[in-house]
């Protein structure tokens, strides 16, 4: 790991890091622990099938989807992201594909395409492809359910058009714990559980974790979102170790609140692609990074973080 020095320019650093306006002394410089000099080792069998999920809906599940698929895809892995969420479909939205969804899942199990044509790939990014399991509004046949997306995954790992199965299968988690989680949960084999530091997804989180190792699956990480250190520091929000301490699950990312998020989201372009990049962007690639090589990170406290005054890419590199 080679740690570098990055300064971005005056303009676009971001509030919580710029001095006040009283304050004379030069802009802070930003510490980080990027690692582009290299390609991430991929660890573990291929393809990886990997749910994201975490029982409160509104944390971030369709949103981390996006960028950390994307993430993947921009450092060279193939990935297939699994639209999982039968009534509320979004994430074709979140990568700007919406348009271009002809065919879903359904049609693949009605025999009326073929798994190939149903896949949406990104022109932008040839790597990552979309895959969604239904059209909004259209109802699911009732034989549709864990062992049919079992069997959609399966055929992912042999595909019939002679291209060699994906790195990743990322699985968008609709939110809560009923029929639709037990679908989208069923073929994985390792889990990214997506919280924020209150205590009402905290509480979810906790009962999804139980339910994950229930059904077999042990490898769980967590990514904490929309984190604020001012309020951390005001003792207004839990930091992301008492998350950690809390749920007892390895730390893939912590993604601090950001209104580009939004700003993303409407316009269909994933964070991780904006330029210059914001800190949840390249928070969300770090974990992208994390996740290729079974890695996790360290939090730190907000008053370690004081003397140094590193902001938030002090979370990045632990």
């Amino acid at each position: 790991m080679v740690s570098l020095q990055l300064t971005p320019p005056k303009p676009f650093l971001p509030k919580t890091l710029n001095h006040s306006k009283h304050d004379n002394k030069p802009s802070t410089t930003v510490r980080s622990s990027l690692q582009w000099n290299r390609k991430p080792q991929l660890s573990g069998d291929t393809p990886r099938v990997v749910v994201i999920t975490s029982g409160k809906g509104g944390v971030g599940k369709t949103t981390t989807t996006a960028n950390v698929g994307l993430s993947l895809a921009r450092l060279g892995f193939s990935v297939v992201a699994v639209d999982a969420d039968v009534g509320l479909r979004n994430l074709d939205l979140l990568l700007g594909l919406e348009n271009r969804v002809n065919y879903t899942a359904v049609e693949v199990l009605n025999g009326d395409c073929r798994l190939d044509q149903a896949l949406v790939r990104d022109k932008r990014w040839p790597h990552l492809e979309l895959l969604c399991i239904s059209k909004p509004r259209s109802k699911l046949p009732l034989g549709f359910g864990a062992k049919a997306l079992t069997w959609l995954v399966d055929a992912l790992k042999s595909r019939s058009d002679g291209r060699p199965p994906p790195d990743f299968v990322i699985i968008d988690c609709p939110a809560g714990i009923d029929a639709g989680f037990v679908t989208a949960i069923a073929p994985a084999n390792e889990a990214v559980l997506v919280t924020t530091p209150d205590i009402t997804s905290l509480r979810d989180a906790d009962r999804v974790t139980g339910l994950l190792e229930c059904d077999g699956i042990r490898d769980i990480k967590m990514v904490v979102n929309r984190v604020r250190t001012d309020m951390i520091k005001g003792e207004d929000m839990m930091s992301v170790l008492d998350v950690q301490e809390m749920l007892g699950l390895a730390l893939l990312g912590v993604i601090p609140e950001d209104a580009e998020v939004i700003r993303s989201t409407n316009r269909g372009y994933p964070l991780v692609l904006n330029k210059p990049p914001t800190l949840a962007g390249l928070a969300f690639e770090q974990a992208a990074w994390r996740l290729v090589e079974n890695d996790s990170m360290k939090a730190v406290a907000v008053e370690e973080m004081e003397p140094k005054r590193w902001g938030w890419f002090s979370f990045f590199g632990g």
